[in-house]
């Protein structure tokens, strides 16, 4: 929404993709989103939604029916594999999304665990024909579930982003990007991003929260922050939110993963923003700010130019093959977009905390969006919207 985007803005994003749960219904998202954004915009085909339709239809039925039913196999879909018998259905509603100008697949694992093996294998098989990356939230936090995605990819050639490789490998961050960077080596196409933050976020209803959770994560109910009061949880209070469902801040990195991580040329930054949920965590308004002026200014982990090409050019070449209009995007060059942002690298600092509802960042002094500005003086320009959609080459 362009409440988040003005957040995003003023951290000098301008182009914002949801890439690693994707869209439902992509086509008539990015329709209604053209000529109302503030900045540029785009998704993946969701494969949790994909999938969740497919077992809709093999229980017996269909859109039309209630709420609850649709509930019940959403929530089955968590825990039970797609049928076999369902791999063709599967894949034909991936590749329609594709082909209404999805960036890829965005493939979430982590929270339906009960996907198969084989359901997974068939997805990286698609992604290689089409040669359309899968960006994905492993399905294990710790070095399993990036052992997993490495091998689907590197047995069918599909491309592969790895999303915040910080919280899904907490101690074994070093290992992860050793993982990653070998896999480059040997010349897989696989990649990877952090965030700089030591706490991440999530519905608390989700499975992650499984039994099981302390040890996965290795926290306690302490280590847990409720997003709308900023209380700590007890054991109690775990049962009664999670039974409610709603944003947990989740307090489970140390600092020096994440210096790890960002020294690291092998990660990208991207922010893993949650505009349905705002005030969940300030990397939706801070992540990139904070990395110039904490990491880069402060702290010295990286240098301006190496932090910048982890959020401009990298991730343009990450996916300009398949949108091409990325190549014109993370460039200052005659002929590129004209998305401009200028800051201050004496001054620029993200200022959303955990404990506080949203703020801007401070130095991002204009911000411009095909040559429009949205932030002027480091003020919002009310009543623009030239953002545009960044979509996949199988667009029809």
């Amino acid at each position: 929404t362009n409440d988040a985007n003005e957040y995003q803005a003023h951290d000098g994003v301008t182009t914002a993709l949801e890439l690693e749960s994707g869209q439902n219904s992509l086509r008539k998202w990015l329709d209604s989103r053209t000529g109302h954004a503030l900045i540029n915009f785009g998704a993946t085909v969701s494969h949790g939604s994909v999938r969740q339709q497919v077992m809709l239809q093999f229980s017996g039925q269909s859109d039309a029916q209630t709420l609850e039913v649709r509930q019940r196999a959403i929530r089955r879909s968590r825990y039970e594999p797609v049928p076999e018998s369902g791999y063709d259905m599967l894949l034909a509603g991936l590749d329609q999304g594709l082909r209404a100008g999805g960036l890829g697949i965005g493939v979430p694992v982590g929270y339906y665990p009960g996907a198969s093996g084989g359901e997974m294998l068939q997805v990286y098989r698609l992604a290689a024909d089409r040669q359309a990356p899968i960006f994905t939230h492993v399905r294990n936090i710790g070095l399993s579930g990036i052992q997993e995605a490495v091998t689907y990819a590197a047995v069918t050639g599909a491309p592969l982003h790895i999303v915040h490789l910080n919280s899904m490998t907490l101690g074994d961050i070093a290992t992860g990007l050793e993982i990653v960077t070998s896999a480059q080596a040997q010349g897989l196409d696989i990649t990877t991003e952090i965030y700089p933050y030591t706490a991440a976020s999530t519905n608390l209803a989700s499975s992650l929260f499984d039994r099981g959770w302390q040890a996965r994560m290795g926290i306690g109910y302490e280590d847990l922050q409720w997003q709308d009061t900023g209380e700590r949880l007890t054991e109690e209070s775990f049962s009664l939110y999670r039974a409610e469902g709603g944003i947990v801040i989740i307090h489970l990195m140390e600092p020096a993963w994440i210096t790890t991580g960002l020294a690291s040329p092998t990660a990208m930054i991207a922010s893993d923003g949650m505009p349905y949920a705002p005030g969940a965590h300030p990397r939706s308004a801070g992540t990139f700010s904070r990395l110039l002026g904490r990491y880069v200014r402060e702290l010295k982990v990286l240098t301006l130019s190496e932090a910048l090409a982890k959020m401009t050019i990298q991730p343009a070449q990450r996916l300009q093959d398949i949108a091409p209009s990325m190549r014109l995007k993370g460039r200052l060059q005659i002929g590129a977009d004209a998305d401009v942002t200028v800051f201050d690298p004496d001054t620029i600092i993200d200022t959303a905390r955990f404990d506080s509802d949203l703020s801007f960042s401070r130095g991002v002094r204009h911000v411009l969006v095909h040559g429009t500005f949205v932030v002027r003086d480091g003020e919002t320009v009310q009543d623009v919207f030239p953002g545009r959609p960044v979509m996949g080459r199988f667009r029809q």
